[in-house]
């Protein structure tokens, strides 16, 4: 059986990548969908056209990764693609936001995306693609959005060395590095503070993020970066210091 994988399809991004991989009429038997909301994803499942299975789990912990394993050992799949888009963030001071909520970060945008990736492995051939969504606070750091860039940071780099670990098996591993875009992400993060005015000037739609994310990963590319600003942020950041950089963010502010 030849599976698709979409971890927090429920909504943003996850969502958006189901929807257009669906479009794409795969050769593939099923695409899975995880997420905690099941009401959320039946909904999405309702609407696509390849059969679909629904996973409710909550991938933070330790149950819903083993859920993931069991499933994965009882079927035995052939995974072509996995997308993996669970995460969050909270915008805000370091102290502000609570010792929980930071750790959960962390547990979901990187733990719980490291071990997905590596029960999913065994289970992929040759030409099955990796999908990984970074984000382009994964550039540089990012005062008062510190745990959450840091977070995407590892994202990044965990992918790119995966990249080249994984391309004698050709399994192509592409880090998705968006700015700010039109989801439910910014109703969650902005619970302690708001962002940066300019980050609102550059919002762009999960349909065109997700499109480009899938060109490159067909093409072969590593990383990802939607729209003209990302694309000079992400040069800006590797030829300016990130010192340089951060005073003039504080002088925005």
């Amino acid at each position: 059986m030849n599976i698709i994988v979409v971890t927090g399809a429920s909504s943003g991004l996850g969502r958006e990548f189901a929807l257009q991989i669906d479009r794409l009429k795969l050769k593939v038997d099923e695409i899975w969908l995880i997420a905690r909301r099941k009401d959320r994803l039946e909904q999405l499942a309702s609407i696509l056209t390849c059969p679909s299975r629904i996973l409710e789990c909550d991938l933070s912990n330790e149950e819903g990764i083993s859920y993931y394993k069991k499933i994965l050992e009882q079927e035995t799949p052939v995974i072509k693609m996995l997308v993996n888009c669970a995460g969050f963030g909270y915008v805000g001071q370091f102290q502000q936001i609570t010792l929980t909520e930071q750790a959960s970060m962390i547990d979901l945008n990187c733990r719980a995306l490291t071990q997905i990736t590596y029960l999913s492995i065994p289970y992929m051939k040759k030409r099955s693609r990796i999908i990984q969504l970074a984000s382009s606070a994964s550039f540089m750091p990012q005062p008062g959005f510190a745990v959450y860039a840091a977070s995407k940071a590892y994202v990044l780099s965990f992918s790119r060395a995966l990249s080249e670990e994984l391309r004698k098996d050709q399994i192509i591993v592409t880090a998705v590095c968006p700015g700010p875009v039109k989801t439910e992400f910014f109703e969650r993060a902005e619970k302690y503070g708001t962002s940066f005015t300019f980050k609102k000037y550059t919002m762009v739609e999960a349909e065109q993020v997700v499109q480009k994310a899938l060109n490159d990963s067909l093409r072969g590319r590593t990383i990802s970066v939607y729209s003209i600003p990302m694309n000079l942020f992400y040069l800006f950041s590797k030829i300016i210091p990130h010192k340089c950089i951060l005073l003039g963010l504080r002088m925005l502010k």
